[in-house]
């Protein structure tokens, strides 16, 4: 199927005029991105692709993995990349969502390679776990042990905002393997699944902290709403 080339334009033209370049290299800089940004906000962004897709929605699956694929691949600005995870979160493209977008999501997370790309992603991995929960859970597994922190953070955060829905095996199974790593960005990706899903369970998580060792980064994190635990 291919790209939706005019929306892809329609997308590029719209972040064109909305470009601000005063505001590019601050956002470049705090972002520590090596690809220039045309300093349009995020909030911003997600309008403009909404407006798009709404007057030219995905007709497919397959028509919205090769459309973001392109805003994705050929993204000359940071803010092309934001589109393009913009655009799978789009009304038209909730109905969508199958085991077939895998591929462009571990894409992105991959070559994204930045917690701001990694974290958006991780909503749409989380929305196909909830889909697809015999064929999400054991990749999420192997993400788990993977020599790519970003598809380790991606397994650990996923559930974040499950609540309910959350999958604690899984959860243990996906930060358990990475309690030792001395990664930043891991250490306070388990902090932070386990702070929000306290605001769910906070006895399990208690229990948790409680019987693993945990960095003092993710205990920290973890335990910032439910303190002290023995």
């Amino acid at each position: 199927m291919a790209a939706d080339r005019i929306l892809v334009e329609r997308v590029r033209t719209g972040l064109r005029v909305a470009a601000d370049p005063l505001r590019a290299p601050q956002m470049q800089a705090y972002m520590k991105s090596a690809m220039p940004y045309l300093g349009v906000p995020v909030p911003a962004v997600r309008a403009l692709v909404r407006a798009e897709a709404k007057a030219r929605p995905p007709a497919s699956t397959d028509a919205l993995s090769a459309t973001a694929a392109v805003l994705w691949c050929e993204a000359a600005h940071r803010e092309e990349r934001y589109a393009a995870t913009a655009l799978v979160d789009v009304p038209a493209a909730r109905q969508l969502q199958t085991m077939a977008l895998l591929p462009l999501y571990q894409e992105m997370i991959t070559t994204g390679a930045w917690w701001d790309h990694v974290d958006e992603v991780s909503h749409r991995i989380g929305g196909l776990l909830l889909a697809f929960p015999s064929e999400m859970a054991p990749t999420l597994r192997g993400w788990a042990h993977d020599p790519d922190r970003w598809l380790r953070r991606s397994s650990v955060i996923c559930q974040i905002g499950l609540k309910q829905a959350t999958d604690t095996e899984l959860l243990t199974d996906t930060i358990a393997p990475n309690l030792d790593d001395r990664d930043f960005f891991l250490r306070k990706a388990i902090g932070w699944a386990l702070r929000e899903y306290a605001k769910t369970d906070p006895d399990w998580v208690r229990a948790f902290v409680a019987g693993h060792e945990l960095s003092p980064l993710s205990r920290r994190e973890a335990l910032k709403r439910l303190g002290r635990v023995w």
